[in-house]
């Protein structure tokens, strides 16, 4: 897998209630603001710049595209896990291409920021897996975590899910805002000590995208029409801590199905 030159961005607490790009999920089929973003959402001023001298990740492999393979267990276990998405009625079928990923492993030591991690690989509706282990350098009420970013659009938009150990961070970002996405329906809440480990999956298809942890669904959340789904698909760290290693990252396992339009 290639990672491309990383980006941070900083997390700023505004106490001002605003509308949510996400649509109700009781009105899917349209572009209209729904419920609106909770008191606290995150947001990125417009003259805050990100910061000039990012940490640069370790560079690794391209990640392997093949097909189907005959004998393997873990794209067996994709394939089955595909299918329940499409019996919950999440996905209109198991049609797409198979994608290995390489091993994931980073750190990351700035309270109140993220780090982003792109690949070179750009995805549309997909489903990822992969095994999440995280750990914090010492004991924080921040959110801190590990996770995945997609969509992400020349490094100034991108959609982010972190797994932190109270519950799931899923935000949106574009070159003016950064906020955190409601909940269209599900919990959104996790049970974790520190350090912490989980099966991730995630579903992007149609302007909704779907966690699951464990195996077990955790929410799904309602995404912007205005904003394009096809973009770069990435690794991401969030830091609830600025000692010792901060936030520690590693994802194995991972792969993705990208499904054909």
């Amino acid at each position: 897998m290639k990672f491309n030159n990383s980006f941070a961005k900083v997390l700023f607490v505004a106490f001002v209630a605003l509308p949510a790009l996400a649509c109700n999920g009781a009105n899917t089929s349209s572009g209209d603001a729904g419920t609106p973003v909770p008191a606290n959402a995150l947001v990125l001023p417009t003259n805050t710049a990100v910061p000039t001298n990012p940490p640069v990740p370790t560079r690794t492999s391209t990640p392997t595209a093949s097909p189907a393979p005959t004998e393997d267990p873990l794209y067996e276990e994709t394939l089955a896990q595909v299918q329940e998405f499409v019996d919950e009625g999440h996905i209109p079928n198991t049609d797409g291409e198979y994608i290995e990923l390489e091993d994931f492993k980073e750190t990351f030591a700035q309270m109140g920021w993220y780090q982003s991690f792109p690949t070179d690989i750009e995805l549309e509706d997909f489903v990822f897996m992969g095994h999440v282990e995280w750990e914090t350098a010492g004991s924080t009420s921040e959110i801190s975590g590990c996770g995945i970013l997609f969509a992400q659009q020349d490094d100034t938009s991108d959609y982010a899910v972190f797994l932190d150990k109270s519950r799931i961070f899923f935000s949106s970002s574009t070159p003016k805002n950064y906020f955190e996405l409601g909940k269209t329906r599900g919990t959104g809440k996790l049970n974790f000590g520190n350090p912490a480990e989980a099966d991730f999956s995630l579903v992007v298809y149609d302007y909704h995208a779907y966690v699951y942890v464990n195996g077990k669904f955790i929410g799904e959340y309602t995404l912007s029409k205005d904003k394009p789904l096809k973009g770069v698909f990435g690794y991401g760290i969030i830091s609830g801590i600025n000692r010792d290693f901060g936030t520690r990252c590693e994802i194995t396992s991972a792969r993705v199905w990208s499904l054909y339009p």
